[in-house]
């Protein structure tokens, strides 16, 4: 049902964090109801007499088909992960309000013995991909069916350990909130709705962490390096894109684990899954990894990942944890409670990205926009020796000349052109190998005035008409 892979990682990674430690939650004294101006809806809270998610569920269904006068029809019923909690898709035509086609998500927690909780999101079907992780947004900030244990001192489900109380702690930026027991602490870089958490026994947990990858197979990316155009800035990793999350998982981690400057022994692993009902898109993986400097360390992994878009590019959505050697399960119970009492608030994140966005798509565009003159000035170049080798037979040798010096000038300006496109600059560094050897190299705007500002007598800027063919642009 999910058209925007972002929606669905998102709405996939919630869901398991939501409910990984579902058990023991405080009953409510009934189902509560949000009803939004836009027709949106939003259900959560005990279900009377249901004593299994199933039962629970079918009551559900049951009060949606007394209302909008036909019965619902679901998508196949999952299992998150590590909880009991079941989720499902529902699309309904409501014929009480004009036969509007709605659609929906339903999940179902037992919080007890012979209890349950359901948290119900529901909008006109047209909208329900866009508007989904806001209403599951809304229903997380209300129903709790898997945070609420941990302040009582109750281990979630397969903890193995009992917690300790744990109070609720900010970003500094507002843009994500988490349940901490005392002498755990946030790290640097939380923010942006990503967080870092340290524990007093060496414990570390990172939440929300998104991976930029570039797949050096895709043709336009290929194609770009043939031109000299550089990839995206922000790229972590390069790696050939596979689709079978479980296979690719130790390939990516090792290649995380080597751009962090974390050593490359590859990791060992116990466990690998697939998170139930997110189609292949989500794993869960246990395991071992010796992080050179830092030594060994016990890890869990939650990662999402999305298919290539723009030039081969790919995103990986990622929250772990590191346990020092001979960790106890009570540590676990702890990371694991931490990793599911975490909340992001979307708007504010989104807000903070958008100016940064502004630029990737600026940066975007230049690329094309670059790519379709070089291609239009090789066209231009192919026409024009096509056309003269029909029209003469014979070209004198300062005709000759002549040309390979227009060729030559037009790939000097085509190079320039690129260069202030991408906000690129030639510098020249007069004692490249401190033995008088001089040197060309292409930078950033910025890195460029950097060096000529710190060395103008070594640094200087190189003008187009004194680029090194072969090195400063390719002819």
């Amino acid at each position: 049902m999910c058209k925007h892979q972002r929606s669905c990682r998102s709405l996939v990674l919630s869901l398991f964090l939501v409910v990984i430690g579902a058990s023991g939650a405080c009953a409510q004294p009934s189902l509560k109801n949000i009803d939004n101006r836009d027709g949106s809806k939003i259900v959560y809270g005990p279900v009377d007499g249901a004593t299994s998610p199933a039962g629970a569920m079918a009551q559900i269904l049951g009060k949606v088909q007394k209302t909008s006068g036909e019965k619902p029809q679901v998508g196949r019923v999952f299992r998150v992960r590590g909880s009991n909690s079941d989720a499902v898709f529902v699309t309904v035509v409501n014929h009480s309000l004009g036969n509007k086609q709605k659609a929906g998500l339903l999940i179902a927690a037992p919080t007890g013995p012979n209890h349950v909780e359901i948290g119900f999101v529901m909008d006109d079907a047209a909208r329900f991909n866009s508007s989904m992780n806001s209403l599951l947004k809304t229903l997380f900030s209300v129903w709790h069916p898997g945070a609420a244990a941990a302040p009582t001192g109750k281990a979630p489900a397969g903890g193995g350990g009992a917690l300790p109380p744990m109070h609720t702690v900010s970003l500094p930026d507002g843009t994500a909130t988490l349940s901490l027991p005392d002498g755990w602490n946030l790290g640097p870089g939380s923010k942006g709705g990503g967080a870092v958490v340290m524990g007093p026994q060496g414990e570390a947990i990172t939440l929300n962490y998104y991976l930029l990858v570039q797949d050096p197979r895709a043709p336009d990316y290929q194609r770009q390096m043939r031109m000299g155009i550089k990839p995206l800035p922000d790229i972590h990793i390069f790696c050939p894109y596979n689709p079978n999350l479980t296979t690719a998982f130790p390939d990516i981690y090792l290649r995380m684990q080597v751009a962090a400057g974390l050593g490359n022994a590859p990791p060992k692993i116990d466990s690998i899954k697939p998170v139930e009902g997110t189609q292949g898109q989500c794993i869960d993986a246990n395991g071992q990894v010796n992080l050179g400097a830092k030594g060994m360390k016990e890890f869990r992994d939650l990662m999402c990942g999305t298919p290539p878009f723009q030039n081969g590019v790919y995103e990986y959505q990622v929250s772990y944890y590191w346990l020092p050697p001979g960790a106890t399960s009570r540590q676990r119970a702890i990371c694991d409670a931490i990793m599911a009492g975490f909340r992001v608030d979307q708007q504010r994140v989104d807000a903070q990205a958008a100016p940064y966005i502004k630029i990737l798509q600026d940066h975007t565009q230049a690329l094309m926009a670059l790519t379709r003159q070089q291609i239009a000035f090789s066209q231009q170049r192919t026409n024009a020796t096509l056309a003269r080798a029909k029209d003469e037979e014979i070209q004198h040798d300062a005709e000759h000349q002549s040309w390979r010096q227009g060729e030559d000038m037009q790939s000097r300006q085509v190079q320039g052109f690129s260069n202030y496109i991408l906000d690129q600059t030639v510098v020249q560094d007069n004692n490249m190998y401190g033995n008088g050897t001089i040197g060309h190299g292409t930078f950033w705007n910025n890195e460029a005035d950097a060096l000529v500002k710190s060395d103008p007598n070594r640094y200087e800027y190189v003008p187009e008409p004194n680029y090194w063919r072969g090195t400063d642009y390719v002819p």
